[in-house]
């Protein structure tokens, strides 16, 4: 039995639920379908420590508060727990345990095959973010396999590293957390990549507050596609990433973290190489090199030359009915945090519903639309 809705959703994670929830209030007929069995496991599978970068007064899906004093930063696992609290809270169908394997363009409408299940909606809407691979160099294949290598992505704490030196390749916001983390733990520590800089205060600081009440204006209003400014920090961010907004030089200098600022070139004899020349003889290597997007799995490609959606405002350009949600720097700045999601989804839950008729949540997808 092929199974019809309105609007499929693909990702339960903050953007595909916000999505829900504007759906919800439209009266549209949709589900939720989602890889993970629980609702905020992709939150949880991350770094034990990790902390968010944004405090909880801009960590709120539409219509429920973040539960926490607003300037207090909240981690990865309450984040997960919000999340499971939202979809229960406006019983929001999310089906768990569901990968989508792939998602076609059918007549008017899509078809989205998951295992041996299949679906028919008149809108598709991908919430899966937009990295899903973990990317790491082809000459990691060449280290000494006496190393132990890890993506971020696999990383959760110390404990699963080897005694002995580490090496953590990438210095953005996780190869920063990550490099502190085991320093502290009492592994000599290399921190190599690029210096990204950093913002000049303290992001937890109570004199910081007014900074991050104009920075997150800013960053929602005019850091956007449409503006000079905002287009030209859309490629930055989607390239080279942002500035480390919590962790700072001195910070890597009290922990004995090493930092180079030279990149892994290669392998030799077995051992990371770096661009300047030199040889790092450690037991451990934390790839923190970022993820690449995919969407391969969607029939027609919608991508463009740089591997992203060719999309506006989540809408795909010449591909009606299939949506996109929570790309990085999809609208604006703050289209990649917990905060922004809501008004993205707003705006993709607005123009499926200008095309897509009032359905019964109960039933089927009546008259798929063009």
């Amino acid at each position: 039995m092929v199974e019809e809705f309105g609007t499929l959703v693909i990702g339960a994670g903050q953007s595909g639920l916000a999505v829900g929830y504007h759906l919800a209030g439209r009266g549209q007929s949709f589900v939720i379908l989602d890889a993970q069995p629980r609702v905020g496991d992709s939150w949880r599978r991350r770094y034990d420590s990790l902390t968010l970068y944004t405090p909880a007064k801009y960590d709120s899906l539409p219509g429920m508060p973040f539960p926490a004093a607003p300037y207090t930063f909240p981690t990865g696992r309450e984040l997960a727990d919000y999340l499971e609290s939202y979809a229960a809270e406006f019983a929001l169908p999310v089906r768990g345990g569901v990968g989508v394997d792939r998602v076609t363009r059918e007549g008017n409408g899509w078809t989205v095959t998951t295992g041996a299940t299949s679906y028919r909606a008149a809108n598709v809407v991908v919430a899966t973010g937009g990295e899903q691979l973990p990317s790491t160099p082809a000459f990691a294949r060449e280290l000494d396999p006496g190393i132990r290598q890890l993506h971020s992505d696999r990383y959760h704490n110390p404990s699963q590293l080897l005694p002995c030196g580490v090496l953590v390749v990438g210095a953005g916001h996780s190869g920063a957390d990550l490099a502190l983390e085991v320093a502290q733990a009492g592994h000599t520590t290399w921190l190599c990549g690029r210096d990204t800089g950093h913002v000049p205060f303290d992001i937890e600081s109570r004199s910081a507050r007014p900074a991050i009440r104009v920075l997150w204006f800013l960053a929602t209003h005019a850091l956007t596609v449409r503006t000079p400014l905002g287009r030209k920090l859309q490629r930055h961010v989607r390239n080279h990433g942002c500035p480390l907004l919590r962790v700072k030089n001195e910070h890597f200098e009290a922990a004995g973290v090493q930092r180079v600022h030279a990149r892994m070139a290669g392998v030799r004899d077995g051992l990371p190489l770096l661009e300047d020349g030199r040889v790092l003889d450690v037991s451990n290597v934390i790839w923190c090199t970022g993820f690449r997007p995919d969407f391969s799995w969607i029939e027609p490609s919608v991508t463009g030359p740089d591997g992203w959606p060719v999309q506006d405002r989540g809408v795909a350009t010449g591909v009606p009915g299939l949506y996109f949600a929570g790309l990085l720097f999809q609208y604006s700045f703050t289209s990649m945090l917990v905060g922004g999601a809501g008004r993205d989804a707003a705006y993709i839950a607005a123009h499926i519903a200008r095309r897509t008729p009032v359905l019964e949540r109960s039933g089927g997808a009546r008259g798929l639309t063009r």
